[in-house]
């Protein structure tokens, strides 16, 4: 009997599998309003946090790879110790902050779109400084000294550094939105998945998938997974360009 029974089953799961897919697809495709609504919060929530957090990260990241200080290696340590820091940690200390009894709580921040923002810019500022001081260090090396000569101070070279290295800076951004755009936990906790304010693709998968409602938990399942993979795609592109202008640049150095 359990024999006969399992492939029934097993046809009922693939059914409602299919079925939940065929109808994530309809809603994309259809431009149904609640899903689009999410996906844009999103995308603008990771767009804005990312801005800002580029925006000190790479001046930061800049000025890292060229000063030289006393502790600067403790330094380095706390910011790759931040690296490993786990979503739902930096919602609690952006919660904390943003509570009445929080130093920031006169701002009325909290369960809003502006915390959503505060949390994932916290998260993805130490990515945006390492991987900025990454790229700039390495340039220091290259042709660092030939600025020092000339007189520039660490903060000028570290820019100038870091203009030059400008496409490569570019992949660290689309990084820092893709790691913002697909994070969970600080948004759940400082947002609170308020329906038509706070929610976003990620909290509105674990919500729709806690609730059953698999097909809009897919369609946004299916929209993240494509940017994300759009991103990547993009990363390859500029990687790729910058080969090859490099490699047409030493080409013309050579002839």
């Amino acid at each position: 009997m359990r024999s006969r029974l399992r492939p029934a089953k097993l046809a009922a799961q693939m059914n409602t599998f299919s079925d939940s897919v065929a109808t994530a697809l309809q809603l994309i495709l259809s431009g149904d309003p609640g899903l689009w609504a999410v996906v844009l919060r999103s995308l603008a929530v990771s767009a804005l946090a990312c801005a800002l957090a580029c925006g000190f990260g790479l001046v930061l990241g800049a000025w890292l790879a060229v000063a030289r200080f006393a502790g600067r290696g403790a330094v380095l340590t706390l910011l790759s110790t931040f690296l490993a820091v786990p979503s739902v940690v930096v919602g609690l200390v952006v919660y904390l902050l943003l509570s009445r009894s929080g130093p920031l709580g006169f701002l009325g921040w909290l369960f809003s779109f502006q915390a959503m923002v505060l949390a994932q810019t916290v998260l993805v500022l130490p990515l945006v400084t390492a991987l900025t001081r990454q790229v700039v260090e390495d340039a220091d090396r290259s042709h660092g000294e030939q600025l020092q000569s000339l007189g520039a101070g660490a903060v000028l070279r570290g820019l100038l550094l870091a203009w030059d290295e400008r496409y490569a800076l570019l992949t660290v951004l689309i990084t820092a939105f893709g790691r913002a755009v697909s994070e969970v936990g600080a948004v759940m906790i400082v947002g609170g998945n308020i329906e038509g304010f706070t929610r976003v693709m990620t909290t509105a998968i674990a919500l729709e998938t806690s609730k059953g409602d698999l097909p809009l938990a897919l369609g946004l399942g299916l929209v993240l997974l494509a940017v994300v993979l759009a991103l990547n795609a993009l990363v390859a592109l500029l990687r790729r360009w910058r080969e090859r202008v490099d490699g047409s640049a030493a080409g013309m150095v050579a002839a």
